[in-house]
């Protein structure tokens, strides 16, 4: 960190070169944070019996409970009319039967499509296979879709509104590339298959009618007989000379309800105690797989769940020994992230505080781990930093001088670009509290080979470099716990929807 351009952010937040001096204070509690304490809770969290955490299992329940426990123990309020759980009115929405055949073949669900769309039909559909290629009006006005199930090249782009302009052209429904290649396909369909027989949760909708079938390049070329690179030169001008087949599909959908909760403990500030910093993580995984195998989910998102616990237990301890901060802090595990980042959606939607006395939100999403892009580095002390400074000039500067005052780590900024073609910053809780126009900052390690693995367990989690990005998140929350002032909310939401 260039100590000239630090002091410079440091006096446009009314700080001055002097009080780059640790305050002892802060350090004390944050010493409280520590790698035995996070390795005694992970390794709960995380543990085979514990069996991956899924939202709405029995497992994510006693999950739920022990956080409401921990807070309770801890002397932190439920700001649920006294309870610490938020109930999130999920459903599990299951396909019971999904069937696509085109001409005489009969394509097998999770290995030649994987099933995205909605609908429930008592009985088969018949129709033709159209292929559309691109979707423009180009292209719409050569192809007759209406009532047919179309075919559409969607690789490099955001699929969904090009599926909805198919839909409001009238077309029956959709089969989509939107990856090159058989083995990325191959990855969401064993994806898929792991999680068959399950259920997708989400929040109970009306039932639309939307077939959504996705297939692999090279399967869209064998279904109309079409050389892939024949099939992709066609679907820029001249779809209509791939020629449709016949087709016949079945949607079949059953629908319960799921018992789900967000968990939080709150700690009520002082003179600014109007004004909530929530600090989230979501302790959800993805459970277990058809075959029995457990997700145990030590990083994503046990790492960050475990260090909410401590960040929590540190402002505790602060607070009863005289210590307690200016403005309220929300300590927040959601629920339901992994099927769409739907517990902090429903918090968002239906905040427990204002959702505009919310002044930030510090969320915490997989700190455990070293990543690609560092294993090999000499220095491994790092962390990702996320959506910083897209809603406030402010809160990057807040945590770059915490950081350099107390932890000195590297700040890694490039999963921060607007074109990450990962979409990291879509991808946690934040964002859905970024859409109401409240800066965040997301704290990631960056993703390895046990990511959404059976492998990604307790064991392989660096506590040392964890524990230190915990004292980080915690400085910066002290620091927009207490300050005068809260952060300005003076930049522009440019990241719209997911």
């Amino acid at each position: 960190m260039n100590k000239r351009f630090l002091l410079t952010s440091a006096l446009a937040l009314g700080l001055s070169w002097g009080t780059f001096a640790q305050n002892p204070v802060q350090v004390k509690y944050a010493n409280t944070i520590t790698a035995d304490d996070l390795k005694e809770y992970l390794t709960f969290l995380a543990s085979d019996e514990m069996r991956g955490r899924d939202t709405g299992s029995p497992e994510g329940l006693i999950a739920a409970n022990y956080l409401a426990d921990f807070y309770k123990e801890l002397g932190l309020t439920g700001p649920v009319d006294g309870s610490y759980f938020q109930q999130v009115p999920l459903v599990s929405s299951k396909f019971e039967k999904v069937t696509l055949k085109v001409g005489k073949t009969n394509l097998v669900e999770n290995e030649d499509f994987v099933f995205t769309g909605d609908g429930d039909m008592k009985k088969a559909a018949k129709t033709d296979l159209v292929f559309l290629g691109l979707v423009n009006d180009e292209n719409l006005a050569k192809v007759d879709v209406t009532g047919k199930l179309v075919g559409i090249w969607a690789v490099g782009e955001r699929s969904n509104g090009l599926i909805n302009k198919v839909m409001d052209a009238g077309a029956a429904g959709v089969v989509i590339v939107s990856m090159e290649g058989q083995a990325n396909f191959d990855r969401i369909a064993n994806r898929y298959k792991s999680l068959a027989g399950r259920g997708r949760i989400g929040f109970e909708r009306e039932i639309s009618q939307r077939p959504v079938f996705m297939v692999s390049s090279d399967k869209m070329g064998e279904l109309f007989g079409t050389p892939v690179e024949e099939l992709k030169e066609a679907a820029k001008s001249n779809p209509e000379s791939i020629k449709s087949q016949k087709a016949s599909y079945l949607v079949q959908k059953s629908v319960t309800p799921v018992e789900a909760y967000n968990v939080m403990g709150f700690l009520e500030g002082t003179d600014k105690k109007d004004e909530v910093l929530v600090i989230s993580s979501h302790y959800d995984h993805v459970g277990v797989s058809s075959t029995g195998e457990i997700f145990n989910g030590a990083d994503d998102d046990g790492s960050g769940t475990v260090s909410v616990m401590e960040i929590a237990q540190a402002f505790a301890t602060a607070a009863k020994e005289g210590h307690r901060p200016r403005r309220s802090i929300l300590f927040l595990n959601v629920t339901g992230e992994e099927k769409g980042l739907l517990g902090s959606q429903y918090y968002s939607e239906n905040p427990i505080f204002p959702i505009e006395n919310t002044v930030n939100n510090i969320n915490i999403d997989m700190v455990g781990r070293i990543d690609y892009e560092y294993q090999n580095a000499e220095n491994k002390d790092y962390v990702y930093v996320i959506g910083s400074e897209m809603l406030s000039t402010d809160l990057k500067k807040i945590n770059e001088y915490n950081n350099i005052t107390y932890t000195d780590l590297i700040l890694d900024y490039r999963y921060d670009a607007e074109d990450d073609p990962n979409r990291f910053y879509y991808r946690s809780d934040h964002y859905n509290f970024a859409k109401f126009n409240i800066p965040v900052i997301f704290f990631f390690n960056g993703v390895h080979d046990d990511y959404h693995q059976v492998t990604d367990t307790v064991d392989k989690i660096e506590f040392p470099l964890m524990t230190k990005r915990a004292h980080l998140i915690f400085h910066t929350a002290w620091d927009l716990a207490n300050r005068e002032k809260r952060t300005r909310v003076d930049g522009t939401n440019t990241r719209g929807e997911r």
